[in-house]
């Protein structure tokens, strides 16, 4: 069998068939090796540009596939192919999305594929029929010489692709990209798993930093209360004051000369006792 590659102008797939190799090139269109999902090979008839877009080639290949077996024909489609003895086996893609303007599919048709010989004929026969290049000579020919007016458009006819070919083809994925893949997915979480522990295994810094507040906030209250005390006079807490009438009963009052203890609990630096008295007369001659 001779195959040969694709071309990009070639489409990757017609319906549900994956397009393969190039089998036949003609001016009218190209015979293809194409391949359903799960299913053996098959031969994939697809119509030019300018076949497709002339109606009288339209229909001389939809005359072929008529007369055609019912076990050769596998399925058609495109523009003109769903009338005829052989119309029930055309694949319709009316329910394809399409924008405005846009141009009918071209004609194909499936056939079966024996990888012989006599198939490519086949597909030669057929292509010819349309183009007309197969057909004999009425009469003696004269003047100029005649030629279809679109036989020089021979890229392959208007195709629509739906639905989109990723993810549905799996087939064409080898191992190698596949191990590949997976390496990359498992580096990649090795990584992320190895960043996460790195940030979680130590505390955040400053953590304890309203321990250290608090205790030289309780060492500078304790210093402010021992100098606030060394600062005083004479210690007199808690001796008698005499009053102005000359009595000398002590006086727990709180008046003038009585010894005064304010306890702060919420100043800090006040947390100790201050004693305050003012000397009298009598206590400057004791």
């Amino acid at each position: 069998m001779n195959a040969f590659p694709l071309l990009p102008t070639d489409p990757p797939r017609i319906g549900r068939w994956w397009l393969d190799a190039r089998l036949v090139a003609r001016p009218s269109g190209v015979a293809f090796l194409a391949h359903a999902d799960g299913q053996a090979s098959t031969m994939l008839i697809l119509l030019s540009r300018g076949a497709a877009g002339d109606a009288a080639a339209r229909d001389r290949l939809a005359g072929e596939i008529n007369r055609m077996s019912e076990d050769t024909v596998i399925a058609r489609g495109g523009q003109g192919q769903d009338q005829g003895r052989l119309a029930h086996l055309f694949v319709s893609q009316a329910d394809d999305p399409v924008g405005p303007g846009h141009a009918a599919t071209a004609p194909w048709t499936v056939l079966a594929w024996d990888d012989s010989d006599n198939a490519l004929r086949e597909a030669d026969r057929l292509l010819r029929s349309v183009d007309l290049s197969g057909s004999p000579e009425l009469g003696t020919p004269s003047g100029p010489g005649f030629s279809l007016p679109w036989i020089g458009h021979s890229t392959p006819g208007n195709w629509r692709l739906w639905p989109p070919s990723w993810p549905d083809r799996k087939d064409r994925t080898g191992w190698v990209p596949m191990l590949a893949s997976w390496l990359l997915m498992i580096l990649a979480a090795t990584l992320a798993l190895l960043i996460t522990v790195l940030i979680f295994q130590n505390p955040p810094p400053g953590g304890g930093g309203g321990g250290g507040a608090s205790g030289s906030g309780s060492a500078s209250g304790t210093g402010s209360a021992s100098s606030s005390e060394g600062s005083g006079t004479e210690p007199s807490s808690g001796s008698p004051s005499g009053s102005g009438s000359g009595s000398g009963s002590p006086s727990s009052s709180g008046g003038q000369g009585s010894p005064t203890k304010t306890p702060s609990m919420n100043a800090p630096g006040q947390g100790s006792a201050t004693t305050t008295q003012s000397a009298t007369p009598q206590q400057s001659r004791l």
